[in-house]
C-alpha cells in the first residue's frame, strides 16, 4: 500500500484550502510530491536505528554457542517550524478586479509555491539551505575521501570544474528509510485572512494577514535509505551516466533498491545525450527517425524525478 504524502495529510486533516493549494503547486516540488509523510502527536520523537547483529551459525551436537544481541543507536527526529507570513493591502486586493477573496488566494497560492520549493531545497541541502530547518540527504551522504568511487554512500562523477557541481540522490522511502515528519498531527495550516495594521517602508497600513505553518522534519532511518552522486558538471565525460547509476545502485545491499532518483534537469539531459541511439535498415541515413534517445524516466525499473531545488552551482567535494 503507498505512504501517504503531504496533500494526504491535508486532506485527511481537513483543510479544504490548502489541499486545493498544495495540489495546485506540487509540481514545483519532486520531494514534496513524492517522499512520505507521517504525523507524531508532538514536534520530536525517539527512534532506534540497528547498528549491529547477533551472531548466528552452526555448532556440534552437545556443544553450545554464546548468546549475542543487537546493538542499537538511539536517535531523536526533530520537527521545526515552517512556514511565512503573508500580508496583502487591503486597498491593492480590495481594487483588485475579481475581488479581495481572489488576491487573497493569489497570495496564499505564491506563498504555498515557495513554501514547497523551501521543503525541497531543505530535503537535498539540510542546513545550508536554511540553518533553522532539519538536517538534509547531502549531509547525509557526505563525500569523505578521495578515491575513485568515493566512500559507500557516494559515487564520484569527478567533476572538477569549480561551483559547476550537481548531485542525483537515490532514495527508498518510508517509514524505515526517508519520510517526512509532520508534528503536532498536522501537516500545513492557513487560517484564514483577517484586518490588521502592519509595518510598511514607511508608516503602517491596513493589510489582509494570514500565515502558513507547520511542523516538518526528515527521517533518515538507516544507511541503506539514501545514495548519492557527487560532482556531475558539465566537464567532458563527468556528467550523469547509465555507468554512474549502475555503481551507485550496486552499493545497496542484495534485495535492495531505491524507490526514486532525484536529479537536476542537467543531469537528466546529460543521461538522454549519452545514450546511444541505434537506426535500423538504413544506417544513420534512415529519414525521420530521432538523433537523440527519449527523455529518461527511469533506471532499472525506478522513476527518475527532476527536482529544479538540486542545483548545478554546488562546490566541488574531495
Amino acid at each position: 500500500m503507498a505512504s501517504p504524502t503531504l496533500l494526504d495529510i491535508a486532506k485527511i486533516n481537513g483543510n479544504d484550502k490548502v489541499v486545493g493549494l498544495i495540489e495546485e503547486n506540487l509540481k514545483v516540488s519532486a520531494a514534496a510530491r513524492i517522499i512520505p509523510f507521517r504525523t507524531v502527536k508532538g514536534t520530536s520523537y525517539t527512534t532506534g536505528v540497528r547498528t549491529g547483529f547477533p551472531t548466528a551459525g552452526f555448532r556440534a551436537a552437545n556443544d553450545g554457542q554464546v548468546a549475542t544481541k543487537s546493538t542499537f543507536e538511539k536517535r531523536i527526529v526533530e520537527c521545526f517550524i515552517f512556514g511565512g507570513n503573508i500580508e496583502a493591502d487591503v486597498a491593492v486586493a480590495d481594487a483588485y478586479e475579481d475581488g479581495a477573496s481572489a488576491w487573497q488566494m493569489i497570495e496564499a497560492m505564491g506563498m504555498v509555491e515557495a513554501a514547497l520549493r523551501a521543503l525541497s531545497s531543505q530535503v537535498f541541502y539540510g542546513v545550508t539551505a536554511d540553518a533553522k530547518g532539519f538536517a538534509g540527504l547531502k549531509a547525509f551522504t557526505a563525500f569523505g575521501t578521495s578515491t575513485a568511487y568515493g566512500d559507500p554512500l557516494t559515487v564520484n562523477a569527478a567533476g572538477t570544474t569549480a561551483t559547476t557541481a550537481s548531485s542525483a540522490y537515490l532514495v527508498r522511502y518510508g517509514v524505515q528509510n526517508v519520510n517526512f515528519v509532520s508534528g503536532m498531527n498536522g501537516a500545513f495550516n492557513l487560517p484564514p485572512f483577517y484586518k490588521q495594521m502592519v509595518s510598511g517602508n514607511t508608516g503602517k497600513f491596513e493589510a489582509y494577514v494570514s500565515a502558513l505553518t507547520s511542523w516538518i522534519g526528515l527521517q533518515i532511518g538507516n544507511e541503506n535509505a539514501v545514495r548519492r552522486i557527487c560532482n556531475l558538471t558539465a566537464d567532458a565525460g563527468k556528467g550523469m551516466t547509465d555507468s554512474l547509476l549502475a555503481t551507485s545502485f550496486g552499493s545497496f545491499p542484495d534485495g535492495l533498491k531505491p524507490d526514486a532518483i532525484f536529479m537536476s534537469r542537467r543531469s537528466r539531459t546529460q543521461l538522454q545525450a549519452s545514450r546511444t541511439v541505434t537506426l535500423f535498415g538504413n544506417g544513420s541515413v534512415r529519414p525521420n527517425q530521432p538523433l537523440l534517445a527519449p527523455i529518461p524516466t527511469e533506471y532499472d525499473g525506478v522513476p527518475i524525478q527532476v527536482d529544479d531545488a538540486i542545483l548545478n552551482t554546488d562546490a566541488i567535494e574531495t
